[in-house]
């Protein structure tokens, strides 16, 4: 009886939220500033704006580099700012560019 609930506790908890944007700022100690940015439409205008907003992310191997396309993922609050943790670096920002 204790293990179906245990299977049904871990059932209902909801999934973390994942979200993609790009590395802005990475010259914090094991802390990374990511940009996402979402298109909205205006209530009254009904015309879609690009929205951005930026988001402190933990890099514990500061793996993430500025301008790397990056996928972070939420958590438990580790500071007063950090919600987030880098789950993985999707794309590296290339040196021509």
């Amino acid at each position: 009886m204790s293990r179906e609930t245990q299977t049904n506790a871990a059932d209902s908890r909801h999934e973390r939220q994942v979200l993609t944007g790009i590395v802005t700022s990475a010259k914090m100690e094991k802390t990374i500033v990511v940009e996402v940015q979402r298109l909205v439409q205006h209530p009254k205008y009904r015309r879609v704006m690009r929205i951005s907003k930026k988001f402190y992310a933990h890099d514990e191997q500061r793996k993430a580099k500025p301008g790397d396309t990056v996928r972070i993922v939420s958590s438990r609050p580790l500071s007063k700012l950090k919600r987030w943790r880098l789950k993985e670096v999707l794309t590296q920002k290339t040196s021509a560019e």
